[in-house]
């Protein structure tokens, strides 16, 4: 039955992650930004009032409220292959933010350039299906780590560059804005004292993000605080295209993005987001359905390069 597949998926994850989590909780696997020195005294595994890491970074006790009806269409692009990716390290330190640090590699700009044909692609469906109501402008808003600005760009260039690309924005009659607006709120997800360490140690935090969208182990930003932000980001950039029918371009992160489609659509249990993987350079429509998510896939240990 459905249900019984769900439970063994759960279990199977359970099973990969848990024995990770409880060594590293239990001290046996230390914090990467702690010593082994023999009087050390290990922080507290969750953060309380204000994220201690990173001030900026806001500790919520609950879930936001839902995502209500929005006046525009949302598409979700994740940045292509960057050289933290390379790397096999979390980046998610907010000193990121204007830099040019952990920019594209060579693929994840050909990948940024490839997400073109897929978001016009969305954007002519969304037209099919409602073309009374489109203003057929298209907007472009990134977090401002510089992989997902230059994905945005290089989307934009693959628009140009493209002769078919090209031809069919021209026959949908669309007007593609080509200034990239970078908004704070489509930042990546603050890992805290895991940020700088090796993709691995993701294990120490979405098994538990599973169960308790709030926990801030680690100093991670929750997935409630990202989704708190991720709400009032849209509801900001929906109310400044308050005349509604625009196609808007939200390029961020994996985590990030993964939220905020699993929380746009009403799951209700957001802390699975990370079932519903987006590749580097991918790009969703953003479904406020929980009909409109791809199939889960049971979660797995993250891969260098990816």
């Amino acid at each position: 039955t459905k249900t019984a597949d769900s439970s063994s998926k759960m279990k199977s994850t359970v099973a990969v992650f848990l024995p990770v989590f409880i060594a590293t909780a239990s001290g046996f696997v230390s914090s990467p930004s702690t010593s082994c020195a023999k009087n050390h005294v290990h922080k507290p595994l969750f953060a309380t009032g204000v994220n201690p890491q990173e001030p900026s970074v806001k500790v919520v006790e609950d879930m936001p409220d839902a995502l209500p009806p929005l006046k525009n269409h949302y598409y979700l692009l994740r940045h292509g292959q960057s050289t933290a990716n390379v790397e096999g390290i979390i980046s998610s330190a907010r000193s990121l933010a204007g830099s040019t640090k952990h920019g594209l590699t060579l693929l994840g700009i050909e990948q940024g350039r490839d997400s073109a044909p897929s978001l016009i692609d969305f954007i002519e469906q969304d037209l099919k299906d409602d073309d009374t109501t489109s203003t057929k402008e298209v907007y472009f808003y990134s977090s401002p780590f510089a992989r997902a600005k230059e994905t945005a760009e290089q989307c934009l260039a693959g628009m140009r560059a493209n002769d078919e690309v090209a031809k069919r924005i021209e026959e949908l009659g669309l007007k593609v804005n080509k200034e990239v607006m970078l908004d704070d709120g489509l930042m990546e997800r603050y890992f805290g004292r895991l940020d700088g360490t090796e993709l691995l140690t993701y294990a120490y935090v979405w098994p538990v993000d599973m169960f308790e969208p709030t926990h801030t182990a680690f100093d991670v930003e929750s997935v409630a605080a990202v989704s708190t932000r991720i709400r009032s980001t849209i509801l900001d950039i929906d109310s400044k295209h308050d005349e509604g029918g625009n196609h808007i371009v939200l390029t961020s992160h994996a985590d990030v993005l993964q939220i905020t489609q699993v929380y746009a659509s009403g799951l209700d249990n957001v802390g699975k987001f990370s079932q519903y993987r987006f590749g580097n350079g991918e790009v969703r429509k953003m479904g406020r359905t929980v009909d409109t998510l791809p199939a889960s896939i049971p979660l797995q240990p993250p891969e260098r390069g990816i």
